[in-house]
């Protein structure tokens, strides 16, 4: 054994909970002067499991006498005990581990799901350190956190092999560092069109105007890569030209929330984050929404209107997929917020560059080419299941 190792005694007792069994049970370690080194207690369904690693060896004559009382107690309480000796890890050792969370989310979680997950980990290296579930309605999200020594697991190899758990069996999965960085998150910038809301606004627009046929085909050509994004966009504000700009107002009352993302903005706003909107749409349509949602900031394309009516031009600089990524990064430069504590989320090619500049890019509900490139794909109905990601477990968000 190591000379830095101790022996130590764990102490395992499950069985139905009640008000106060922790309490006794942690005085009956007191009153024997038991060196606790480690504890770990969780509910699921009523059910108690309570682990306490304490500094003791098995021939200390201490321990022969708490795991007596330790039996005796828990007959009383109706609990099971089981009693361990292992080798616990010095302060070093332990610092030497790298620790990862797994967050799975499907309309329902299934045993598959969870097996083929703690398979793909202990193939790479990695133990799970604790299961738990996120969503409180049906096992819609489970973190499972993982942990290695420094250099045996592979965080890479693990993250290629979960991606084929979407393929396999429709389950959104994200591999993310555990620590800090991941639960001090302090910006969000989301796209609008298709992300913050349900709608594409151009469509819309189009539609009312009775040019969709026409946007629509320079949108299919556009996505063949047969026009780039700006040259894309001003042949189709050309096609709304002489359009009454109080259509700018009407077009309000077709524009529809993406679900989920009130509570979303509602509970990063309680906790402090900046919200933004970076949008290819229009300003005229996406300033509403902003000063409805209360966010911080917003960005979007200006279109020209003269004597009441649409010019069919954009006026300044276009918000493409490059003009999206500097307005981010002015974003985080103004708050004084790290990149890495950066939320994005796009469903577009021109989303590319800002979801991979921010410290976790997510693409939602994205385009096919989108979803192949982000770090993280959400395919998810709701807007809020981002928040799983964050480690926020349904409970917490309810009670802000």
């Amino acid at each position: 054994m190591n000379p830095t190792d101790s022996t130590a005694l764990l102490l395992v007792l499950t069985g139905p909970d009640r008000p106060g069994l922790t309490a006794e049970i942690a005085e009956l370690l007191a009153q024997r002067n038991a060196p606790l080194l480690d504890v770990e207690q969780f509910v699921v369904q009523g059910n108690l499991t309570l682990n306490l690693l304490v500094d003791l060896t098995a021939t200390d004559p201490r321990c022969d006498a708490l795991c007596d009382e330790l039996l005796s107690k828990s007959k009383v309480f109706g609990l099971e005990v089981a009693f361990h000796t292992i080798e616990s890890r010095s302060p070093a050792q332990s610092a030497a581990r790298q620790s990862w969370a797994v967050t799975l989310l499907a309309t329902q979680v299934t045993a598959d799901m969870l097996a083929k997950t703690a398979s793909y980990a202990a193939a790479r290296g990695f133990a799970i350190d604790r299961i738990h579930r996120l969503s409180d309605a049906g096992l819609l999200s489970i973190e499972v956190i993982l942990s290695a020594p420094a250099l045996a697991g592979d965080p890479l190899g693990l993250k290629q092999d979960l991606l084929q758990l979407h393929a396999l069996l429709g389950c959104d999965v994200a591999l993310q560092r555990e620590g800090l960085i991941r639960r001090s998150k302090r910006l969000v910038v989301m796209d609008m069109d298709s992300t913050l809301i349900q709608q594409e606004v151009i469509d819309e627009l189009a539609r009312m105007y009775g040019v969709f046929d026409q946007v629509a085909a320079i949108t299919q050509r556009a996505m063949n890569g047969e026009l780039q994004f700006d040259d894309a966009l001003r042949e189709r504000v050309l096609l709304l030209k002489g359009a009454p700009a109080s259509i700018l107002t009407d077009i309000q009352s077709v524009i529809h929330l993406t679900p989920g993302a009130e509570r979303l903005i509602r509970v990063l706003k309680r906790l402090d984050y900046r919200l933004a909107v970076i949008s290819g749409g229009f300003i005229e349509v996406a300033e509403p929404i902003r000063a409805r949602l209360e966010l911080d900031y917003v960005f979007a394309n200006q279109l020209e209107i003269v004597d009441g009516k649409l010019t069919g031009r954009v006026v300044g600089p276009i918000v493409n997929r490059q003009r999206k990524a500097e307005l981010l990064e002015m974003i985080a430069k103004t708050e004084r917020i790290a990149l890495d504590q950066v939320i994005a989320i796009g469903d577009g090619a021109n989303d590319l560059d800002m979801l991979n500049l921010a410290g976790l890019g997510i693409a939602f509900n994205a385009k096919k080419i989108v979803r192949e490139q982000a770090k993280y794909v959400v395919n998810q109905r709701n807007l809020d299941a981002i928040l799983y990601l964050l480690g926020i477990r349904e409970a917490e968000a309810n009670a802000i």
